[in-house]
């Protein structure tokens, strides 16, 4: 949809009167003449190369501040081989951690608990239980698992059986690590599924596993044990 918007625009792009003052809004009003059906969160000017920076739905695109072209793209650091795009977007999809329900989700404690992470996983994600053998060998961590079923109605099913469990961690723990079966309760008052569910599209969580740091930085996707010690780390501080 987004590559198709842009092939339009750029085929009847228009300029900004006086654009050798352009600024952000003014910028942001072209834009959105020149690209009706795309909801604009907000143009920022970037300090590279003159371009303006479109936030929209999550996604980064570029322009000039005549708004001639577009780059549907990332910028790269050519020196320090920096993904500048993707370092933006994961700040902008930082979230305030305290606002999380953690009444919500599986919680786990190692040692002290002192460093504490959030994780969105699927039962049925191979990322994930690769993930969760890593996360055995974290010390002195508070882990606390959103159950996000979003691959099949089986991952529903099994998320529903894992919350009604006895004891909830143990069934994920032992699941993931063993696919021992949580069993077939699914039907227990207390299922936070739903909701979960609502949260993560809130989040524009669009994968698994997907996890949230002390500081609200997002890490999408699997990541090494050691880069995930080196990211709580920095966290901490």
């Amino acid at each position: 949809m987004l590559k198709r918007i842009l092939a339009l625009a750029l085929m009847g792009a228009t300029l900004i009167a006086g654009a050798a003052q352009a600024d952000e809004a003014s910028v942001k009003k072209a834009v959105e003449a020149t690209l009706p059906g795309l909801p604009i969160d907000g143009v920022r000017k970037t300090p590279y190369l003159g371009l303006y920076e479109i936030r929209t739905g999550g996604e980064l695109i570029y322009t000039d501040e005549n708004v001639t072209y577009f780059i549907n793209g990332n910028i790269i650091d050519a020196k320090t081989r920096r993904d500048l795009t993707e370092e933006r977007k994961n700040k902008l999809a930082q979230i305030n951690f305290s606002d999380l329900p953690l009444e919500l989700a599986v919680k786990q404690v190692r040692g002290n608990g002192k460093r504490v992470i959030a994780t969105f996983e699927d039962p049925n994600c191979g990322y994930c239980k690769k993930l969760a053998k890593d996360l055995r060998t974290l010390n002195d961590v508070t882990i606390y698992t959103f159950l996000y079923p979003i691959l099949s109605p089986d991952s529903t099913q099994k998320s529903k059986a894992i919350w009604c469990s006895a004891d909830r961690a143990k069934a994920w723990t032992e699941w993931m690590m063993n696919s021992t079966s949580p069993g077939t309760k699914v039907d227990c008052d207390t299922s936070p599924i739903e909701k979960v569910i609502a949260l993560g599209q809130k989040l524009n969580i669009h994968g698994t596993p997907t996890i949230f740091l002390s500081n609200g930085e997002r890490i999408p996707g699997a990541v090494s044990l050691a880069r995930l010690e080196q990211s709580m780390a920095a966290a901490s501080k």
